[in-house]
């Protein structure tokens, strides 16, 4: 399974899934901050399915694939 969100792209999503989260639990945002479920989960799989719907990738190519 090839990945398609490169590094800068999985942490950006990382931290931003997690700072929505903490907002909710602190009371901060509504319900609304659950929505970094899904930055947080594409973030750490590194796969995005908007990116493959697009053909869209952030991710560096392999050699073998070039």
């Amino acid at each position: 399974m090839n990945r398609n969100v490169g590094s800068w792209d999985r942490a950006i999503r990382i931290v931003a899934g997690v700072v929505l989260i903490a907002l909710t639990l602190m009371g901060t945002i509504g319900a609304w901050g659950w929505i970094g479920l899904i930055p947080l989960a594409t973030g750490l799989i590194g796969r995005c399915p908007v990116y493959k719907m697009l053909g869209l990738s952030t991710g560096s190519m392999n050699r073998s694939e070039a």
